[in-house]
């Protein structure tokens, strides 16, 4: 004897998003977001935190008291001062855009101490 199966809404019987009784389109409703996942995988704690106490303090949600602290993280020149500001930095209290620039110092740091490497290496390798 042969058991016949109800459909499902994962495994639709006449094709994606058809009711089988009326043949019309059912409306899907999306599942919900699994908790972590989507915009609030992104954010820290920390993000989480500052833009709330922005919220509540009536100031706008991006940081820009950062930018009026002393030599930002863009222009701090390359060298032992940008390592130990990119060292002693907690990432998890950083905004969305405050991490896009400690990512990008920390490549021009890397890139300049890749050329620091090459000029030594040639210098090791050249007239002994």
């Amino acid at each position: 004897m042969v058991r016949m199966q109800t459909p499902t809404p994962e495994i639709p019987a006449y094709g994606s998003g058809r009711h089988e009784s009326t043949g019309r389109t059912a409306s899907r409703v999306p599942a919900s977001p699994e908790p972590g996942t989507g915009l609030l995988k992104a954010m820290s704690p920390g993000v989480v935190d500052f833009l709330f106490r922005q919220l509540v303090a009536g100031k706008p949600a991006e940081d820009v008291q950062w930018e009026r602290e002393g030599v930002s993280l863009a222009a701090q020149p390359e060298g032992a001062e940008l390592a130990r500001r990119l060292a002693e930095t907690d990432l998890d209290a950083l905004t969305p855009l405050e991490l896009f620039h400690y990512v990008r110092a920390a490549q021009r740091l890397s890139d300049w101490a890749e050329e620091l490497r090459r000029a030594a290496v040639g210098r090791y390798c050249g007239s002994p």
